[in-house]
């Protein structure tokens, strides 16, 4: 009701510009509620209140969310940064999406895998298998604590959350198309993420797949 009753405000401006610029009531009464139909029919549905205070506030207040998986105490967007994550009390994650060559959804803060692992290369180049060799915790601090850690796929991830029982942020920087269909397919796969999970992106294209109301999540 709130968003209606503000988009009703904001097209009495419209209106009165239109009548400015086309000196007919009439039109601009025609030009301006029809934009504002438009708008109405087509919106995307503002999710329920409770959900989102589900979601941001899980216990009742504003909670730590340990930034690509918890990257201080552990390598960034691995398992074992999620595990620890929870173990230190955080409440949710966020996390990194990226694709390999050929397709697969992982998670990777960069296009490139120069500054986590131990490899070189953009990861557009480099198959999954190539991926899955490399050490995720080659630059970290506490590099010795975390042997054979692998970059893990998105859906392991989100496994992994769940088992913790951690809310999960995911950060898309790209790959609107790609990261819409792979993040359909983990909230068919997971209903649970419904209440308990956050889709960001800087890249306004990328929010509008994941939300498309022909395919709503």
């Amino acid at each position: 009701m709130l968003w209606a009753e503000g988009l009703l405000l904001s097209f009495s401006s419209v209106f009165v510009l239109l009548l400015l610029v086309t000196r007919s009531p009439q039109l601009s009464s025609l030009l301006s509620g029809g934009l504002y139909l438009l708008l109405v029919l087509f919106r995307f549905e503002p999710v329920p209140v409770s959900r989102v205070q589900h979601v941001l506030k899980p216990r009742g207040q504003v909670s730590a969310i340990a930034h690509r998986g918890g990257a201080h105490d552990a390598p960034e967007n691995t398992l074992a940064a999620i595990r620890l994550a929870a173990q230190n009390g955080a409440a949710a994650v966020e996390l990194d999406l990226e694709f390999t060559k050929d397709g697969v959804p992982i998670l990777m803060h960069d296009d490139t895998v120069e500054r986590t692992t131990d490899g070189s290369g953009k990861l557009r180049d480099l198959t999954f298998d190539e991926v899955r060799k490399l050490n995720p915790a080659a630059n970290h601090r506490l590099r010795d604590q975390f042997r054979g850690e692998k970059v893990p796929t998105l859906r392991e991830a989100v496994e992994e959350c769940l088992h913790h029982n951690l809310n999960i942020y995911f950060d898309v920087k790209g790959h609107a198309a790609q990261a819409a269909a792979a993040l359909r397919q983990l909230y068919i796969d997971f209903p649970r993420l419904y209440n308990c999970s956050v889709v960001c992106s800087f890249e306004p294209s990328v929010i509008y797949k994941v939300s498309d109301p022909l395919h709503p999540l």
